[in-house]
């Protein structure tokens, strides 16, 4: 199995309204110096829609400033219609969302 579908698996593994980071998800791969390239690998999503990539905020929160699927604003929408609190500045509290 290649890195990045491990990473592809692991994402799908965050349950819906909750978030994970992308240092998270390169410990789950085995990887935990990783997380440039997990978000390298999210970039690619071969599913967008399948695999939650818009679940996957930094290491303090925030969400990605160059969303693959539309930007920050696109990300914000997603988290919010499945109950994940967004704030003016595009973060999410880690304490009461993240996995």
């Amino acid at each position: 199995m290649s890195f990045y579908d491990k990473v592809y698996e692991q994402v799908c593994k965050i349950p819906k309204g909750k978030v994970a980071t992308y240092g998270q998800i390169a410990l789950m791969c085995g990887s935990p110096k990783a997380s440039r390239a997990v978000g390298y690998a999210l970039h690619f999503n071969p599913r967008p829609g399948v695999i939650p990539c818009h679940r996957v905020v930094n290491r303090f929160g925030g969400l990605a400033p160059a969303f693959a699927f539309g930007g920050m604003e696109v990300q914000a929408s997603l988290l919010r219609a499945e109950g994940v609190e967004v704030d003016e500045n595009f973060h999410v509290p880690l304490d009461v969302y993240g996995i």
